[in-house]
C-alpha cells in the first residue's frame, strides 16, 4: 500500500511537471509571436490587428493617390501660375477621393495619379476651407476596380496609439512614415470658438505634399486626414479627424459646401483669474474684439475692441461689448460656449445679453448662412501676403507643396 501511494503521489508530480512545462512553452510561443519582429497585435476599439508594417503598406497604398493641379493668380503680372502637389486616397469604387480643401481649392486644372501610373483628370466635388476637407471625383475605370481605403473611428484613438502615414512628400510618391497618436482634441490657438474643431497632433515625419494623404491606424483603417505641420518644431503634426469628414462629406457631397450659420463676430472668454490679473473691473462673458465687416452682428451694432493688450505673447483687444448670455446661456465655460456655437443654425435667431459701459442691453439677430472670408483661404490659394511663421496665427503650416516659376 505505501508503495502504491508513493507511485500515485509520482505520477501525480510528473503530470504537474508536464503541465507547467507544456504552459510555460506556451507562453513563451505567444511572447516570442507578440515580440516586435515585424508583425504585432495591436487592440484598437475592441478588435485585434495583427498584421505587419510592410504588409499593412502593401494593402493601402494601391488607394493613396498623387493630387496635382495648377492655380492662376489674376492679380500679377508676374509669378501667375502656381503648380500644387498632395496627397489623397480613394474610399469608395466609383472614384470619390478624400483630401485637403487648401490642396485643391481655387484651381483651375486637376488631375490625379494612380498607383500603378496612371494619370486622370478630376474634379472637385465640393470643399471646406474651414476644416480644409474636400472632395474630388475621378472617372470610374471600365476594366478594373478602384482599390479603397477603408474609413475608421477616430474618436477611438488614444495618445500614445502607433499610426502610420502614407503620402508623397515633395513629389516622392507612396511614401510611408511611421509614428504615434501624442495627442487627441488638440485645439489650436487663434481660432475662434465658432469655428474650432479639435485635430489628432502626431509625431509621425510629414512634409509638404504629404497634405490630403491618410493618417492610418495598425487595422489599416483611415483615422484622419494629415494636414499640417509646426514649421519650427519637428515632428510635430496635425491631422483633421476621419470622423469629422464622415459628418461633413453628405454635405460637400450634396451642396458642393459645408453650410453654418453667420455670427460675425469673435473673441475671448473672460474669468476670474483673467480679471485678477488685468485688476480690472471686467463682467464675465465673451470679450468681442472683432466684428467682421457686413456681417449681422456688424449690422446689429455689435462693437469690437480697440485696446490692445499683450499678455504672456497673448493679444488681446479690449473695450468691445462683453457678451454676457447667449440664448439664455451663461457665457463662462469654454466646453459650454464650444457646444452652444455648434447647435447654431442657418434661420435661427441669436439672443444675445451684452454688457457695455456699464449698462445690460439685448441684441437679437437672424443668422444667414456665412460666406467665405478672406481668412479662411490658405496663403497659397487667397492670392494675399504671407504673416511672419512665428506671429501666434501661423502655429501650424499646411502641407500643400507649392512651386511657382522661377522669375
Amino acid at each position: 500500500m505505501a508503495h502504491r501511494g508513493l507511485r500515485q503521489r509520482c505520477e501525480v508530480t510528473m503530470q504537474t511537471f508536464v503541465w507547467a512545462v507544456r504552459a510555460r512553452l506556451l507562453a513563451l510561443a505567444v511572447l516570442w509571436w507578440l515580440a516586435p519582429t515585424g508583425v504585432s497585435a495591436v487592440q484598437l476599439g475592441g478588435a485585434s490587428c495583427s498584421i505587419s508594417l510592410p504588409d499593412l503598406y502593401e494593402q493601402v497604398s494601391p488607394a493613396v493617390v498623387m493630387v496635382t493641379g495648377r492655380a492662376i493668380n489674376p492679380y500679377r503680372l508676374r509669378d501667375r501660375i502656381s503648380r500644387v502637389l498632395g496627397s489623397g486616397f480613394i474610399i469608395d469604387k466609383d472614384g470619390l477621393i478624400l483630401t485637403n480643401a487648401h490642396v485643391v481649392f481655387g484651381l483651375q486644372s486637376l488631375a490625379v495619379t494612380l498607383d500603378d501610373g496612371t494619370v486622370t483628370s478630376a474634379k472637385l466635388i465640393g470643399a471646406d476651407p474651414i476644416f480644409d476637407i474636400a472632395a474630388i471625383q475621378i472617372p470610374r475605370p471600365k476594366s478594373a476596380r478602384l482599390p479603397t481605403v477603408p474609413l475608421g473611428d477616430s474618436d477611438k484613438l488614444r495618445a500614445g496609439e502607433e499610426v502610420i502615414a502614407i503620402g508623397n512628400p515633395l513629389g516622392l510618391d507612396q511614401t510611408v512614415t511611421r509614428g504615434i497618436v501624442s495627442a487627441v482634441n488638440r485645439i489650436l490657438p487663434e481660432t475662434p470658438l465658432s469655428l474650432s474643431e479639435p485635430l489628432i497632433q502626431i509625431d509621425a515625419p510629414i512634409n509638404p505634399g504629404n497634405s490630403g494623404g491618410p493618417l492610418l491606424n495598425r487595422c489599416g483603417e483611415a483615422v484622419g486626414i494629415n494636414s499640417a505641420i509646426v514649421a519650427e518644431a519637428q515632428n510635430i503634426g496635425f491631422s483633421v479627424p476621419i470622423n469629422l469628414a464622415k459628418n461633413i462629406l453628405p454635405s460637400l457631397i450634396k451642396d458642393g459646401r459645408l453650410i453654418r450659420p453667420w455670427i460675425g463676430f469673435h473673441g475671448q472668454l473672460i474669468g476670474v483669474e483673467l480679471q485678477k490679473l488685468l485688476q480690472m473691473p471686467l463682467t464675465e462673458g465673451l470679450l468681442v474684439e472683432v466684428i467682421e465687416p457686413g456681417s449681422p452682428a456688424d449690422k446689429a451694432g455689435i462693437r469690437g475692441g480697440d485696446i490692445e493688450l499683450t499678455i504672456g505673447g497673448a493679444s488681446l483687444l479690449l473695450g468691445g461689448d462683453i457678451v454676457v448670455s447667449l440664448n439664455g446661456a451663461a457665457m463662462n465655460q469654454p466646453e459650454k460656449l464650444s457646444g452652444i456655437m455648434r447647435g447654431l443654425k442657418v434661420g435661427s435667431v441669436l439672443k444675445l445679453k451684452v454688457f457695455r459701459q456699464g449698462k445690460y442691453l439685448d441684441v437679437q439677430y437672424t443668422l444667414p448662412e456665412r460666406p467665405m472670408l478672406p481668412g479662411d483661404l490658405s496663403e497659397a490659394t487667397s492670392f494675399a501676403p504671407a504673416a511672419p511663421l512665428n506671429e501666434p496665427g501661423n502655429i501650424a503650416r499646411r502641407l500643400r507643396g507649392v512651386q511657382r516659376p522661377e522669375p
